[in-house]
């Protein structure tokens, strides 16, 4: 049970971690009242497929612009499956990773005409199966096409919710972060709120330089309140 109700005026960091995940959800819907993925896919669930998987280790920003060029050579899953893998890498190559990031794109997209009738798939253990996709891509496409509960637990979401106090900070594990976050967001809330947690953390919560006497959450933050002790 809660031992102190939410104030803004004050740190109050002994409430539940499902009280303080319940405000930080509300509280950064105030400040990113429009939730949106950064990778401009236009609709197609086939290219949000194709770029999350070129984000890996590469910005949002420069997979969105390789993929202007990209999609205009390879604008379907059919042209990408049936394309010579040295020119999907060299359309990629910018992005990183780039041997490695072509093949998965060439197979994966086999792999969607030939077992899912050429649709993203929505089930879990069906977006796995396919090549390079792991459970950060499985969830972006659960959450945003699908609108299914989900949590991409990427490094932005990872260190911020450790900082809150959802879990302890030195849990880097991806797979361990979503676990804990499933159980204290609400499933309706999980997509949006990964959206926002990354908006917050290019703009004010960052890795090296948190902005935390400007922070919309430092009210309900563990690491704030521990480290500005009266």
């Amino acid at each position: 049970m809660a031992q102190k109700t939410l104030n803004n005026d004050k740190i109050s960091i002994k409430i539940t971690k499902k009280q303080r995940a319940s405000e930080a959800v509300r509280l950064l819907t105030e400040v990113y009242p429009d939730a949106e993925c950064a990778l401009d896919y236009k609709g197609d669930p086939w290219k949000l497929l194709v770029m999350a998987r070129l984000s890996a280790q590469c910005t949002d920003a420069r997979v969105n612009l390789v993929c202007e060029t990209l999609f205009e050579k390879l604008p379907t899953m059919e042209a990408m499956a049936d394309a010579d893998i040295t020119v999907i890498e060299d359309l990629v190559r910018s992005c990183g990773l780039y041997r490695m990031k072509a093949k998965d794109l060439k197979t994966m997209s086999r792999q969607l005409i030939e077992e899912h009738g050429g649709q993203v798939p929505s089930d879990m253990d069906a977006l796995l199966s396919l090549s390079g996709v792991g459970r950060k891509i499985a969830n972006l496409i659960r959450g945003d096409l699908y609108r299914l509960p989900a949590i991409v637990a990427d490094t932005h979401c990872i260190r911020i919710c450790g900082r809150l106090g959802f879990y302890p900070e030195t849990l880097k594990d991806p797979v361990k972060v979503e676990r804990e976050l499933v159980k204290i967001i609400e499933p309706s809330a999980q997509s949006d709120f990964c959206h926002r947690i990354v908006l917050f953390g290019r703009q004010i919560c960052s890795a090296r330089s948190p902005k935390c006497e400007i922070c919309p959450l430092n009210t309900i933050c563990k690491k704030y309140a521990k480290e500005h002790k009266a």
